[in-house]
């Protein structure tokens, strides 16, 4: 099982892109598991610098923006 980290406040931008992983999950039939990440702390401690952010299975894979639709299936099928 892969496990993502949507690091961000909350923000639309975070919300967007921890609901397109989501729905690429769905669609590749992949189980995942989702955690939102809001505190400033443990964000930093990610080194990410702007959001939203993904981790996926204890690594950064994106920081800034919200990611693209073929990046986030990458993500899951890989």
């Amino acid at each position: 099982m892969k496990k993502f980290k949507v690091l961000g406040s909350g923000c639309r931008n975070c919300e967007v892109t921890a609901n397109a992983i989501v729905q690429a999950a769905k669609e590749a039939d992949v189980d995942i598991e989702l955690e939102k990440v809001t505190d400033m702390a443990e964000i930093l401690g990610y080194g990410v610098m702007s959001t939203p952010g993904v981790v996926l299975d204890d690594r950064v894979v994106h920081a800034g923006g919200i990611p693209g639709p073929d990046q986030v299936r990458a993500w899951v099928r890989g």
